[in-house]
């Protein structure tokens, strides 16, 4: 929390500020740089919260994973240029373009804050641009940028950051509805993911009310989302949001990546259990690895900006040639994680193959040793299998629970959870019949959050084997 500096304590000043704060941070803004070629970047500027002569933070989000907390002047900035490059939504932009939003949003910003010259001004955007870029770009960011964890900036929180949309459902008209039965499936005998699967319509109702909440990503999960007929059309009214889809990859033939990119998916996550196809099939439960391995090279193709994600058991703890596998491919980016132990991953069967923490960091060194090396970058998403200092000695994120802070979960039938994993308590709420900030401040949630923002525990769902 800071207060307001002398600098911009005069009457005028300070009215202009209020003025346009009420004006214009009465919701999330956004833009996208660069949206038909490799490498766009997704901005979502969070507005602050105002209390009198203080100002909280206001934060950008950049692509969907980094928090980089701004100033007001520079939220102020930030805004206008969101603001001025969404005039040209759907239009190219060159570089008379590019200077006349700059020079537009100079002018703005100069009526805001007229005890900024417009030549700081000027300065400013461009250090704004820059620094917007290397963070996106990974390249090494000139800007004296002070990252905020996200446990730093809960109690600044209105809502999460990304809410995961179980669209579709296990079970339907009473008869299972996945094309693949995979042992470690963690929603598969679950209470709320069998539930009677929502309409198109309500599903857009839920989209409305996430954007109305600010919440800047969705991910479209389930269940196998690829179930649904209507999913193109969900995330076509997804558009302003970052957007991914979570899927074991089968529908995904040519011509199905080419509407995905036709409707702005931003990325996809595939399910890819081992280059093995023996242990492959096995472990989804049916005969699809080359389904799946023709998916991976057909969203490629189209130009998706693809991710594969592993879970590790003992069968596939080769992991190092499965990521030979996928680099031959022209997959950059990969996660891994242990087994989540809900569902049917709670069975005697998932558990069997569950590794040991010790087994389990000697395949990620070895895993992540091979990305450095190829240029891959790799994350492990299970908080708590291992202590933080292997991440720190490995130079990879450390894991931590986000339920109820970085992501929550909406059910086939519309109700919260903490995250997608998590299904089987009492729903926080439902989104389409209740109140936002009744469901974010439902003690249930609360108590979650305040787990999650101490980023010091692990998984609250995982049993130790």
């Amino acid at each position: 929390m800071a207060t307001i500096p002398k600098l911009f304590r005069h009457t005028k000043t300070i009215k202009n500020i209020n003025a346009y704060m009420d004006s214009t941070f009465d919701e999330v803004l956004h833009t996208t740089l660069n949206p038909d070629g490799p490498g766009a970047i997704r901005i979502h500027l969070i507005p602050p919260k105002k209390e009198a002569d203080t100002l909280n933070p206001s934060i950008a989000i950049i692509n969907g994973a980094d928090i980089v907390p701004v100033n007001f002047a520079w939220a102020i900035i930030l805004a206008e240029m969101i603001r001025e490059t969404n005039h040209y939504d759907g239009k190219e932009i060159g570089e008379a373009e590019i200077q006349q939003i700059l020079d537009t949003t100079a002018e703005n910003v100069k009526k805001v804050i007229p005890v900024f010259s417009k030549k700081r001004i000027e300065a400013d955007i461009q250090t704004i641009y820059d620094t917007i870029r290397q963070i996106a770009y990974r390249e090494e960011v000139t800007t004296d940028v002070n990252y905020m964890s996200i446990g730093d900036y809960a109690k600044y929180m209105s809502a999460p950051h990304r809410m995961d949309l179980m669209v579709s459902a296990m079970t339907k008209d009473g008869k299972w509805h996945c094309n693949q039965k995979c042992v470690h499936c963690y929603a598969a005998g679950q209470e709320h993911a069998d539930e009677a699967e929502l309409s198109t319509a309500d599903w857009k109702k839920i989209l409305d009310k996430c954007r109305a909440v600010g919440i800047p990503q969705v991910t479209f999960t389930g269940g196998e989302p690829t179930m649904r007929d209507d999913l193109f059309e969900l995330i076509d009214h997804a558009r302003w949001f970052i957007s991914r889809l979570n899927t074991n990859g089968i529908r995904l033939t040519p011509e199905y990546c080419r509407k995905l990119r036709e409707v702005e998916l931003d990325s996809v996550q595939i399910t890819f259990y081992s280059s093995d196809e023996a242990i492959h099939n096995r472990l989804v439960g049916a005969d699809q690895f080359r389904n799946t391995a023709a998916a991976i090279e057909n969203a490629i193709a189209a130009g998706l900006s693809v991710s594969i994600n592993t879970p590790l058991c003992t069968l596939n703890r080769d992991y190092v040639k499965t990521l030979q596998y996928l680099h031959e491919k022209g997959i950059l980016y990969v996660t891994c994680s242990g087994l989540i132990t809900t569902g049917n991953a709670a069975g005697e069967e998932s558990e069997q193959l569950q590794l040991t923490s010790e087994e389990l960091e000697q395949i990620l060194r070895e895993a992540v040793a091979y990305c450095h090396e190829n240029g891959m970058e790799i994350n492990f998403t299970s908080p708590g299998w291992l202590p933080p200092s292997v991440f720190e000695e490995l130079n990879i994120p450390s894991p931590s629970c986000g339920a109820c802070l970085s992501n929550m979960a909406i059910t086939p039938g519309g109700n919260v959870v903490p995250c997608q994993s998590w299904l089987s308590d009492t729903p926080l709420g439902n989104m389409l019949t209740d109140d936002w900030e009744k469901i974010w401040n439902n003690e249930a949630a609360v108590n979650s959050r305040e787990y999650s923002a101490a980023m010091t525990g692990g998984c609250p769902l995982r049993r130790y084997c």
